[in-house]
């Protein structure tokens, strides 16, 4: 009995940790995160102003590179979570190049170049950059890092993710778009 409840558990922590979503890559050997969205009722240049909008409000953590009348191509970073127990402290940031294009009723987006940089606690007790070079997420790892380096591929991803549902919520709502309220029409009795 101890043996048979000792083997299914095993068997579902197994295939709990076989679910994990992890980046997709590209031809270049690079991670990748890449989608396609529809968006039947708006055009191109709405779905390009809504991105510039988006980015212009996460100004401190994406900065717009360059841009043309249907595509946007910016530069980000994301921070990295270490939780222990449940204090929990920035292990991190995953640098990004962030490309998107729009054409009428459709728009993509990929998120590319991912780089990790590591922070350390400096002598005032906050977390910053140990260096300004990063490593790629892609690159491999020896067996005595594997385990920390797929738990910030796996954290990255998910963060990747939110990013993603985010910028596809902010395209979608007509937040950017305002709305001329029209004048209030006057009523005049004498003329009818």
């Amino acid at each position: 009995m101890k043996y048979g409840l000792l083997l299914v558990f095993t068997l579902f922590s197994i295939t709990l940790s076989a679910q994990q979503k992890l980046f997709t890559t590209a031809e270049d050997g690079k991670f990748i995160y890449y989608k396609i969205v529809d968006s039947q009722k708006v055009g191109k240049d709405v779905l390009v102003q809504r991105a510039k909008n988006f980015i212009n409000a996460q100004q401190k953590i994406i900065q717009t590179e360059n841009q043309t009348d249907s595509s946007l191509t910016a530069k980000g970073k994301l921070i990295i979570d270490k939780t222990v127990l449940v204090v929990g402290h920035p292990s991190g940031e995953v640098i990004y190049n962030l490309n998107f294009e729009a054409r009428d009723h459709k728009y993509r987006f990929w998120l590319t170049d991912f780089k990790f940089i590591p922070y350390q606690r400096d002598r005032y007790g906050n977390f910053v950059a140990t260096t300004h070079i990063g490593s790629p997420l892609e690159k491999k790892v020896d067996k005595l890092t594997s385990g920390q380096w797929k738990d910030i591929q796996t954290a990255a991803y998910q963060k990747v993710e939110k990013f993603g549902e985010s910028l596809k919520k902010f395209l979608a709502s007509d937040a950017t778009v305002k709305k001329i309220a029209k004048p209030a029409e006057t009523i005049s009795t004498k003329r009818w």
